[in-house]
């Protein structure tokens, strides 16, 4: 595969993804707003935010599953 191929494939895909990456940007900051805004959760804040920056939607599901302490 050369370059001109992987360009075009890439342009095909395109609008597939933007969808899924709205998605996880959306449910990214949902997750960082409802931390923010939440006294105390299972483990510090600081690991919920690395997680849900650094793995992005599985990071952003664990905390809404694991991470919020009601």
């Amino acid at each position: 595969m050369n370059f001109q191929e992987a360009i075009e494939i890439g342009r095909e895909l395109l609008p597939l993804l933007i969808p899924i990456i709205m998605i996880d940007l959306g449910l990214m900051i949902y997750c960082l707003v409802d931390l923010w805004h939440r006294e105390r959760t299972y483990g510090s804040k600081l690991m919920w935010v690395l997680l849900i920056l650094l793995v992005n939607l599985l990071g952003s599901i664990a905390y809404l599953v694991i991470g919020r302490e009601e």
